[in-house]
């Protein structure tokens, strides 16, 4: 039996709401980018540097990368406690994947907000 000893969430309804809730981030956060892609076809660098200069757009990428986080998280260890069996291996690739998520996130404050 797997404890929940590495799980993000408290219980499984709250891990299955946290997974839905960064999903719907991630989904509208996309459709954004994809919109404004769309709706400016001669984008320029100045014109894409300004989108992320306002602090609205800077949260709402701060929001999106903190949603990749936690919905990766949250699906590798659901994936890993149900096909990585022995304790050890599991918790290294769980590390190593909680490492890297971690990693990626300051990296993306970094980038975001010029830290």
């Amino acid at each position: 039996m797997v404890t929940q000893i590495t799980s993000f969430g408290r219980s499984g309804l709250y891990d299955w709401m946290m997974q839905r809730i960064s999903a719907l981030v991630l989904s509208v956060y996309s459709i954004f980018i994809i919109a404004y892609l769309l709706l400016n076809p001669d984008l320029t660098y100045e014109q894409w540097s300004g989108l992320f200069e306002t602090t609205s757009m800077r949260i709402f990428s701060l929001l999106a990368l903190l949603s990749v986080g936690i919905h990766s998280w949250i699906g590798l260890w659901s994936v890993s406690t149900d096909y990585i069996k022995a304790t050890g291996v599991r918790f290294f690739f769980q590390s190593l994947c909680g490492l890297v998520m971690f990693i990626y996130v300051v990296w993306g404050v970094q980038v975001l907000w010029g830290l």
